[in-house]
């Protein structure tokens, strides 16, 4: 399906729908152009014109797709289901406003991201004064090999969990930087375990470097706590002093305010 495929699992079910496996190809190639005609989402995925068509007039119907003009693109309506999602992830309420405050010291950009199916999600992300412009968007799910919240979450499963999902997944690379031998990613993991967080050294956008720490209340891992900024900036003290040291002090609070909240905490379990 070419691009509109990228960061998205294309082999589906075996077992699946065909009908949706087709309306979910519709809008990745959607989200990929940014919107177009029929005739760009038929270059796109291959399917007949006719096809086309109809999934986008059922996706219309529900609002999942607009059409201005001879344009169709994605609908806000999938903006209400992700700020469901994030307003009752449990946690977010204690999360959030420690992010805030992880920007507003650093004046950078602060991140919590969570794991789901193999990927890295970004959660929260907030700008300090002098954060700059990232590929890490609200809800944009990334490999967890290239980001330093990936591998801070990576860092806590067993070898045997990391081997798994490397074997369903592999290790893409977002550029030339990302780590993609399996044995090296091991080795970095441990490293990671030992000094307690993980760092991204241009390893998913060139010029920009990040520190990330994994949260563990109750021993699960059920996300990161990370900061980025541009390379000119995230001198090694405080790449590996000064932001470790304060993520460190958020998620310590993190996982005693969670490890102590009602209801159960959401977490990851490798497939």
């Amino acid at each position: 399906m070419g691009q509109a495929n990228d960061q998205h699992n294309s082999a589906g079910s075996k077992n699946g729908v065909q009908a949706v496996e087709t309306s979910f190809e519709i809008v990745e190639a959607l989200k990929a152009m940014g919107g177009g005609r029929v005739t760009d989402i038929v270059d796109a995925t291959g399917l007949s014109k006719g096809a086309v068509y109809k999934h986008l007039t059922t996706l219309m119907g529900h609002d999942f797709v607009v059409k201005r003009g001879h344009q169709y693109t994605l609908g806000f309506r999938f903006l209400d289901y992700g700020g469901y999602l994030r307003a009752n992830y449990i946690g977010s309420e204690l999360i959030k406003p420690q992010i805030q405050d992880l920007a507003e010291t650093t004046n950078e950009v602060a991140l919590f991201a969570i794991p789901e199916k193999d990927r890295v999600i970004t959660l929260f992300r907030e700008n300090g004064s002098n954060g700059v412009h990232t590929r890490t968007r609200l809800g944009r799910r990334l490999f967890m090999n290239q980001t330093a919240g990936g591998k801070a979450m990576l860092s806590q499963f067993s070898e045997a969990e990391v081997r798994g999902l490397v074997d369903r997944v592999g290790l893409p690379a977002a550029n030339e930087n990302t780590i993609t031998d399996l044995d090296e990613l091991l080795e970095e993991l441990e490293t990671i375990r030992e000094q307690g967080f993980a760092l991204n050294r241009e390893e998913s956008t060139n010029g920009l470097e990040a520190v990330s720490v994994p949260l563990t209340p109750d021993g699960n891992v059920v996300g990161a706590c990370g900061v980025c900024g541009p390379r000119h900036r995230m001198s090694e003290q405080r790449l590996t002093e000064e932001i470790p040291d304060l993520l460190l002090s958020v998620v310590n609070e993190l996982e005693l305010n969670i490890t102590h909240s009602n209801g159960p905490v959401q977490m990851f379990c490798p497939e």
